[in-house]
């Protein structure tokens, strides 16, 4: 894989309150792994500077943070040092857990040694190859990850993106340190209590997805400590507890908070004719994405990751859906 190096790193204008470097053991690309915790160029909490330039924002116990995680030293692009810089109350507390984000913990070795791995489409096998660096981060906030979900249930990624910025921004707080323009701490469990009703409504967010919100929201205790329990059944039956959440929240929710690599997101509006399309040429429903998808049971979620970086893109039939915007009537 032909990889052009990066630019020299600009000297930040504030010095960081923690720094830590670390060896990815094996190819990591920054840009790739933390890119799906963000949503555009604009978003609040995760901004993609470059490929090897990802800012993130988080709360950590000890207070907010601003983290810019770069490469650092010499070598090849993709196993070079990863250097985190961190900026806030936060910063030394997050540096604990930076390595989990850019997928310290994910393991492909063993997929890739597999004879499942073998019986992988060809297209797949060369899209690991093309993309060695791409890996299932695992933040743990578990709440963050949950709002964003919840606000991404029945409505396009264009209607949820446009509310999650527009309610960040206004209930969140000034991401410390030299944060790109725009970002910012997400808002507390407390914060996303006292929306009141007119600020969901302006921000297009109906009153079941406001209401499931609040449940998550009043349930942010148990959410850390699941954001800290073990990839099991427990942890599914956890989530799934809260009215609300259904399978194909919960999916989304554990792939980014614990770099689940098998959790498929049923229910999702264009996932299964993908897939489907993909292994059979033509449209199905999720009973038949999942049987396509049981040879590799346990890392269901890294061949659906493979098919979106090979490019493949089912074939559009119909016109582009233009929501109506019922804020005014």
């Amino acid at each position: 894989m032909a990889v052009t190096a990066p630019p020299p790193a600009r000297r930040l204008p504030v010095a960081p309150d923690a720094e830590l470097v670390w060896d990815p053991e094996g190819a990591l690309h920054l840009g790739q792994t933390l890119g799906v915790l963000g949503r555009g160029s604009a978003d609040p909490l995760v901004r993609v500077a470059a490929p090897d330039a990802v800012w993130v924002t988080a709360r950590t116990p000890a207070g907010p943070v601003t983290a810019l995680f770069s490469r650092t030293g010499a070598g090849r692009p993709l196993q070079r040092p990863v250097r985190v810089r961190a900026w806030g109350p936060g910063a030394e507390q997050f540096l604990l857990e930076a390595p989990r984000w850019a997928g310290a913990e994910d393991a492909w070795e063993r997929f890739e040694a597999s004879d499942a791995f073998g019986a992988l489409p060809h297209r797949l096998r060369v899209a690991r190859h093309h993309h060695p660096g791409l890996r299932l981060p695992s933040t743990g906030r578990v709440l963050d990850r949950a709002v964003l979900s919840v606000l991404e249930q029945r409505v396009t990624v264009r209607e949820a993106v446009a509310a999650h910025r527009q309610l960040v921004r206004r209930h969140g707080e000034p991401a410390p340190g030299p944060a790109p323009e725009g970002m910012r701490i997400a808002p507390t469990a407390e914060a996303w209590c006292r929306v009141p009703v007119w600020e969901w409504h302006r921000a297009g967010v109906d009153g079941a997805r406001a209401a499931t919100v609040r449940r998550v929201a009043g349930r942010a205790a148990a959410l850390e400590r699941l954001g800290r329990a073990p990839l099991d059944a427990e942890l599914h039956r956890g989530l799934r507890s809260i009215p609300g959440l259904g399978p194909w929240t919960v999916a989304e929710i554990v792939q980014c908070t614990h770099g689940d690599p098998d959790s498929v997101s049923v229910f999702d509006f264009h996932l299964a004719d993908t897939v489907c399309w993909f292994f059979d040429r033509r449209p199905g429903d999720d009973r038949r994405m999942l049987e396509l998808l049981e040879p590799w049971r346990g890392d269901r979620q890294r061949v659906v990751r493979l098919l979106r970086a090979s490019g493949f893109r089912k074939p559009s039939f119909a016109p582009r859906l233009h929501p109506e915007d019922h804020r005014r009537r």
